[in-house]
């Protein structure tokens, strides 16, 4: 198997095509009116994981698909994580100073403008999908269109986000808990590997394998940010540490202590290899990827 050297060589040469690709996609901040479009940039640009699109690719490229095709679609991800990250941050939500290291949108531009930022990267994400030239059947971009409708809304995100706030000041039980993750973060890095598996033409046995395996490493992703939330520190998280308890909010390690939730993302981790394992495919970067965030720090 590749070392960890290889795989941040991988990530870093996948998200450099992906910035490429996002900034083809969006207008640019020259075009009117260009404090929008400079919103939407400074989030989008503001540096992160791509975890979500570098997912779809790795997908992609385990089935033997296209990558460089896929760029587009796997941008797309990334417009809808970073508005729902511009959106969480309003005063009206988690109200938070900081993303990533940097001003969060509203501070910079204001309330009003950060919320038609999110508006516009996540319609626009939809619209690049229906606009898309490609040589993946009709079916099945209606198919990925669907799964990415689904994962943002009422369905998915949405409906975590919603349940998280209604949850803050109480903490909630192990199964409201379990919604919230799975829904709020989980939702969307399913669908992220989702997408890359119907993007490439997974057969239904690999398509439920890698939704077994997304699952997984979406819970353990989520729990592993609550532990960070707890022990992590602000220069490396780019975001205040300890935010979840000021905002009382509900986490794994509040309901079960720091080294269960540790075993926790150990457990669902390993569950997200053997589904791997049973799939038959050359996932190397997909198991790579798995152990990564067990490990991370930030």
């Amino acid at each position: 198997m590749a070392s960890t050297t290889d795989l941040q060589t991988y990530i870093e040469e996948m998200c450099a095509r992906i910035e490429v690709t996002l900034d083809a996609l969006l207008p640019m901040k020259t075009q009117n009116p260009g404090v929008l479009y400079d919103s939407m940039r400074y989030s989008l640009f503001a540096g992160g994981k791509r975890l979500r699109p570098v997912l779809t690719l790795a997908t992609v490229e385990a089935l033997g698909g296209d990558v460089d095709a896929a760029l587009p679609v796997a941008s797309t991800l990334e417009m809808i994580h970073t508005y729902s990250l511009i959106h969480d941050d309003l005063p009206c939500m988690d109200d938070d100073d900081l993303r990533r290291g940097m001003p969060t949108n509203h501070k910079v531009y204001g309330e009003a403008t950060a919320l038609l930022a999110g508006d516009a990267l996540l319609t626009h994400a939809f619209q690049v999908l229906g606009t898309l030239q490609t040589d993946v059947a009709a079916p099945t971009m209606l198919r990925i269109i669907g799964e990415l409708a689904k994962a943002a809304g009422a369905m998915g995100m949405v409906a975590g986000q919603m349940a998280d706030m209604e949850n803050e000041g109480k903490q909630a039980n192990a199964e409201t808990l379990a919604f919230i993750h799975a829904n709020k973060t989980g939702a969307l890095l399913t669908a992220s590997v989702r997408i890359g598996a119907l993007f490439a033409g997974a057969q239904e046995a690999q398509l439920q394998a890698l939704t077994t395996y997304a699952q997984r490493i979406g819970l353990a992703f989520q729990i592993q940010d609550d532990i960070l939330d707890v022990v992590g520190e602000t220069e490396k998280l780019g975001k205040v540490v300890g935010a979840d308890a000021a905002h009382a909010k509900s986490t794994y390690p509040v309901l079960y202590g720091l080294d269960e939730s540790r075993e926790m993302v150990r457990r669902l981790t390993d569950e997200a290899h053997h589904a791997l394992q049973a799939s038959d495919l050359a996932a190397v970067r997909l198991h790579q990827i798995a152990d990564w965030l067990v490990s991370r720090d930030k």
